[in-house]
């Protein structure tokens, strides 16, 4: 087996990359060369229709040991039926509420990427590109011989606990707790624990429709939210493996695979726009009030899949990282809101600032669309009279999956012995506080 330049990276967003892992083995001048060097195959891997407007145009030009198509054989079904793909409505489930859940119980057989995918929610339509679904992950075993592909959707993961070792078609990637990776639909990929890592659990986000992007920044101008430079993309790595391996292949919410003689990771040099990424959350540099108010949540996005209508997202993904907030004569956490959006939370490390308690790393919430939320109880009465002085959140990070359309529980979610079913009790302490008298307009 060969793995060549292995962890590197090339910094931005959305760039044309050109990278190989052997010396000449990227034709200079054209695409597709009569014949490549080294014997290699010249293969085009498309993102987006060939006519798509040259802004919106993704492809990389793959030089691989063999044409992908040598990487397929006839396809059977293979059952992952924690693994849910929209349209999913299951009977007696139900959607409507506030939901909060304690970090998902580890499964007691081993488990890799693929079978330890377990998904919380469904919404849209994965044959017709919209919607996407979220799931937690648990792994503690390693795809030794497995590959995957999924032709449905782009994935965003999010670990949480332990570290993993991403190797795509286009390179490696090493992923960290406070680190996200996009890859991109259709992309080959292997997943095993990074060294160190006994076993792993996070976060996925499963984008049905158009890719993640990062957000127009408006009237902030040209810096700070996420960078361009600080997203990175891997350097060209290959696997020579000449061993019987499976490849499984999710394909309009079925899961196949097929069986094949070698490792389909074999791209020695690739050039192009459609790749993998990583970004490390904590280079994200925030936004916030400097004199009163608390500003909307959209300040916090990372990075958004925009859908046909300007301004409303197919997904957004935000973070609530490390910040100061000083905002005067302002109650200073999240608001009291409804939103058109569904919020699907998840608590990385540290605690939330609009929960005193029950929201612990590892763990989720939900609040669908129009649903109600907030501050708990004890957390309005702290923010309600705390002295207003600068205060520095530090040690936490959570984030959003927070979607247009209505999120549909999974009966693995609506089952789950962490499922709180007291969660909506943490608002029972804001009592009726009116008073009506002239003494009470200045309390």
């Amino acid at each position: 087996m060969t793995i060549a330049n292995a962890l590197a990276y090339m910094p931005g967003f959305g760039n044309d990359f050109e990278t190989e892992s052997l010396p000449g083995a990227l034709p200079q001048g054209q695409n597709s060369p009569q014949r490549c060097a080294y014997g290699l195959y010249a293969e085009q891997l498309s993102g987006s229709p060939f006519t798509a407007p040259r802004g919106a145009n993704e492809r990389s030009w793959l030089y691989r040991i063999r044409p992908s198509v040598r990487h397929t054989g006839d396809f059977r079904p293979h059952d992952r039926p924690l693994w849910k793909t929209a349209p999913h409505v299951e009977p007696g489930v139900l959607s409507l509420g506030q939901r909060r859940w304690d970090p998902a119980p580890w499964p007691e057989e081993p488990t890799d990427f693929l079978s330890g995918m377990r998904t919380m929610t469904t919404t849209g339509d994965a044959a017709t590109q919209v919607g996407m679904a979220t799931h937690v992950y648990m792994l503690s075993a390693d795809m030794v011989d497995d590959y995957f592909f999924n032709a449905d959707a782009e994935l965003m993961i999010v670990p949480q606990e332990g570290s993993l070792m991403i190797f795509t078609e286009l390179g490696c990637i090493e992923l960290s707790p406070l680190e996200i990776a996009i890859l991109p639909r259709g992309m080959i990929f292997q997943v095993a624990r990074a060294e160190g890592t006994e076993r792993a659990r996070g976060y996925v986000c499963e984008n049905y429709g158009a890719k993640f992007t990062l957000p127009e920044r408006g009237p902030i101008g040209a810096n700070c939210l996420a960078n361009p430079r600080d997203f990175k993309t891997p350097v060209a790595a290959f696997e020579d493996k000449e061993t019987p391996c499976r490849i499984h292949v999710k394909w309009c919410g079925g899961f196949y695979v097929t069986d094949v003689g070698q490792s389909p990771l074999d791209v020695v040099a690739w050039h192009g726009n459609f790749a993998p990424y990583k970004y490390d959350l904590r280079t994200f540099s925030p936004v916030g009030a400097i004199g009163f108010d608390h500003p909307d949540p959209s300040i916090f996005t990372v990075l958004t899949a925009p859908s046909g209508e300007a301004g409303t997202a197919n997904i957004d993904f935000v973070i609530f990282p490390p910040r100061w907030m000083v905002a005067e004569h302002s109650f200073r956490p999240p608001w009291y809101h409804r939103n058109i959006m569904s919020e699907f939370m998840g608590l990385i490390a540290g605690r939330y600032d609009a929960k005193e308690e029950g929201f612990v790393p590892g763990g989720i919430s939900l609040h669908n669309m129009m649903m109600p939320h907030g501050p708990d109880a004890s957390a309005f009465e702290k923010a309600s009279t705390v002295e207003l002085k600068p205060v520095k959140l530090s040690d936490t990070m959570a984030f959003m999956f927070e979607t247009r359309f209505p999120q549909m529980l999974t009966g693995y979610a609506a089952g789950l012995t962490t499922l709180q079913p007291g969660y909506v009790r943490c608002w029972d302490g804001l009592e009726r506080r009116f008073d009506g008298t002239p003494e009470g307009r200045w309390e």
